[in-house]
């Protein structure tokens, strides 16, 4: 090897050079874009074959490599659903393969992607700013499983979210051992308890098997002034029938007999059934279920819960509903105010809801969000991983392809899924402009021995004249 391999092997180096000053050029002008994983470049000597002690310098080649496993910096953002992995992982995305009658048809052909700006278009579908469609395994709304292990692509749509009945009742409460009724009078034994002309305290019933079912005790109409100066307020929730139409079911207490006027401590619930009622037609109904507290101020049987059938308010039928008080839900502890402390009231109904928005809920889980307040859980967005991250093969837009250097796809990656936040690049501009000076002193010093190579050419030439 001469002057003339000197020449061959500075032009290698200029051209490696070159590619790596690609890299870097690539590298900068992608230091803002999403989900961006930065080339750098390795060089290989390319070394002839020579006897060790006549060892001649070899050419040299620039090599990409890759940095899918660096991650860059997760920064807020205001979208709902925008995503962000920390960990391992890609998101599981498609191209559209065409278009149909407006809608977007696809090949099945799957793609992997750290780009996680994901924005709804006009058909429901989930599609990040460089046009790939998000998939994830959907989810059953009755259930809240999974549909089958396979991910597709997501879509959401714009139907209303079915009303749904109310048939339970959570309610907790503790009531005064001596309520403070409007004509309550601490002089005056028993002034606390219930007395109605056209109410009659049945002996009280044994509960052998919860739930007792409500009997047929009512207030009627010209009553009802006494019944609310001898009771206190038991609460009202918001209950919904079969149609979502909201129903408020008010509850009252009353305590029906003492033990300091020889009986029990016997609390009877009622629930207002009708709230224009006159006369003599019922206006509040009672569940017909003795709560008999012992000294302690537990009820003794426990009430766990009450079923009321055909519960009905101002002609609204709400069908048969529990009310679950759960262990120990209802209590008659001492209290100054006299009143009943309502610890929870709530129901497990809601009226029909529109679409408002999509989000990312717990463990990865796409949420979408009505107008009644109620979420449902769409699709679960699966994170797939490969054994060889930096053998895929990069496409435009911030893609990836499997190879057969990667290995094929392999779901459920242990990274995390952030909502409301953005990948940036990995792209340090810092370090790209120290390797682009590094480089351009590396191509310099290759065009230097170009030039000395010519200079010594031009002698030997000038020998022989």
């Amino acid at each position: 090897m001469g002057i003339f391999g000197a020449l061959t092997t500075a032009i290698s180096g200029l051209r490696a050079q070159s590619f790596a000053l690609e890299h870097i050029s690539g590298n900068i002008a992608n230091s803002q874009t999403t989900g961006y994983k930065r080339t750098d470049t390795s060089f290989a000597d390319l070394v002839p074959d020579s006897p060790p002690r006549r060892q001649a310098a070899g050419n040299v080649a620039g090599f990409s490599r890759a940095t899918n496993t660096v991650e860059g910096d997760v920064t807020n953002s205001t979208i709902d659903t925008h995503m962000a992995i920390s960990g391992d992982g890609y998101f599981i995305v498609e191209p559209k393969s065409g278009i149909a009658d407006g809608a977007p048809l696809f090949s099945g052909i799957d793609r992997f992607t750290r780009r996680g700006d994901f924005e709804l278009d006009r058909n429901g579908f989930l599609v990040n700013g460089t046009g790939y469609y998000l998939k994830g395994i959907p989810i059953d709304p009755q259930s809240g499983n999974t549909i089958g292990s396979l991910p597709s692509v997501v879509r959401v749509t714009n139907d209303f979210l079915p009303a749904k009945a109310t048939t339970e009742i959570d309610y907790r409460a503790n009531l005064s051992s001596i309520p403070l009724t409007t004509i309550s009078d601490p002089l005056v034994p028993g002034s606390e308890l219930l007395s109605l002309p056209s109410f009659t305290v049945s002996p009280r019933s044994t509960i052998v098997t919860p739930p007792a079912v409500a009997g047929t005790g009512t207030v009627i109409a010209s009553d009802v002034d006494d019944f609310l100066g001898q009771s206190i307020s038991g609460g009202a929730v918001t209950a919904f029938d079969a149609a979502g139409a909201p129903v408020n079911v008010q509850l009252r207490w009353a305590k029906m007999t003492d033990v300091a006027n020889g009986g029990a401590n016997v609390w009877n619930l009622f629930y207002l059934t009708d709230s224009t009622a006159t006369g003599g037609a019922t206006a509040w109904q009672n569940v017909n279920v003795d709560y008999e507290f012992g000294a302690n101020g537990q009820l003794s049987p426990a009430i766990p819960f009450v079923s009321i059938a055909a519960l009905t308010v101002n002609g609204s039928n709400l069908g048969s509903i529990t009310l679950d008080h759960g262990s120990g839900g209802i209590s008659q502890f001492a209290d100054p105010n006299g009143v009943a402390k309502v610890t929870n009231l709530s129901q497990n109904g809601f009226a029909a809801g529109e679409l408002v928005g999509v989000g990312l809920g717990d463990g990865g889980r796409l949420t979408a969000s009505y107008t009644n307040g109620q979420t449902l859980s769409i699709a679960e967005v699966t994170l797939a991983s490969f054994n060889a991250d930096n053998a895929l093969q990069k496409l435009d837009g911030g893609a990836f392809a499997s190879t057969q250097d990667s290995g094929a796809a392999i779901l459920g990656a242990l990274g995390t899924i952030t909502g409301q936040s953005l990948e940036g690049s990995n792209t340090d501009i810092a370090d790209e402009f120290t390797k682009l000076i590094v480089t351009q002193q590396a191509y310099s010093a290759g065009t230097r021995v170009i030039a000395t190579s010519d200079e010594m050419l031009q002698e030997a030439l000038n020998m022989v004249r």
